[in-house]
């Protein structure tokens, strides 16, 4: 694995390239994640893929968020990504956030030659801001040591039906830095507030409808502990209807699990659909 940055548009972008065969398969992290998120992903496909995992702008070692923020600027951002790459056929796996991205940028070039949607690319509503926000207050507090952020993040994820390990442990270390005396967040919290508004300026239908592609969409129907899941089977009605080459699977896995537990299932349904890219 090489760990590097490409300057994309003057702002640096922190990159986990993952050396493979059969083609490059991009992964996008969720709304507070970093490269590592997708980390059990990457470790089943590397090596047959090349796997391109990236710290989007305002999270991990890549450049700060600009003014406004929103999920069409990260998409800017990875069109610019594999361009300065020359990646020339790319397959988008985005989770959460990073699906909505990926089906911005998959709508945006005729050269991406898959889409992989996990549990996201959804029509929002009130229902996901009451699940997701009050968990973004810990992005603006300080703290001890390092250690201590992972213990909150612990204890949060614990709320959200995960079982905690030693990835997930690795994955929250890299997202807080020491300033000032004390550790934080990586990340500024308005910014992420703003990103998770721009979800809500995410038309299923005309992104949808543009992509030429092949998608598969993952849907996490489990529930998130004692809350039910972030995205209810109708929030995708209209991703389903406005997507001409699509596949669906639903998972048990809730929206969290999905990326912080190993998930067999999941693991299978992207290795099929994978090959039918190969085939076509």
């Amino acid at each position: 694995m090489e760990f590097y940055q490409v300057n994309v548009n003057g702002n640096a972008i922190q990159v986990a390239d993952h050396a493979g065969e059969k083609g490059t398969i991009i992964a996008i992290h969720g709304l507070t994640g970093n490269h590592r998120n997708l980390q059990y992903y990457i470790d089943r496909f590397k090596g047959d893929y090349r796997v391109v995992a990236v710290d989007l702008r305002g999270r991990g070692n890549s450049a700060a968020l600009e003014r406004e923020p929103s999920i069409f600027n990260h998409a800017e951002d990875i069109v610019g990504l594999i361009k300065e790459l020359g990646i020339e056929n790319p397959i988008l796996m985005g989770y959460s956030m990073g699906a909505f991205i990926s089906a911005i940028v998959g709508s945006r070039l005729g050269s991406v030659k898959g889409v992989i949607l996990l549990d996201g690319a959804a029509e929002m509503s009130d229902h996901q801001r009451g699940i997701v926000e009050p968990s973004l207050g810990r992005i603006s507090k300080a703290y001890d040591s390092q250690e201590a952020y992972v213990s909150e993040i612990q204890r949060i994820y614990g709320n959200l039906g995960i079982t905690w390990s030693d990835e997930i442990a690795k994955t929250a270390a890299y997202e807080v830095g020491e300033k000032d005396g004390h550790w934080e967040n990586k990340s500024d919290e308005a910014g992420i507030r703003a990103d998770f508004d721009s979800f809500y300026t995410f038309d299923p239908e005309e992104i949808g409808s543009k992509i030429s592609c092949p998608v598969l969409l993952v849907y996490a129907s489990g529930a998130i502990g004692q809350m039910p899941p972030l995205f209810l089977e109708e929030h995708y009605d209209k991703t389903k209807s406005a997507i001409r080459d699509l596949d669906v699977i639903e998972t048990d896995a809730n929206h969290y699990t999905l990326v912080f537990e190993d998930r067999p299932e999941v693991n299978q349904a992207i290795k099929t659909f994978l090959g039918k890219l190969g085939s076509a």
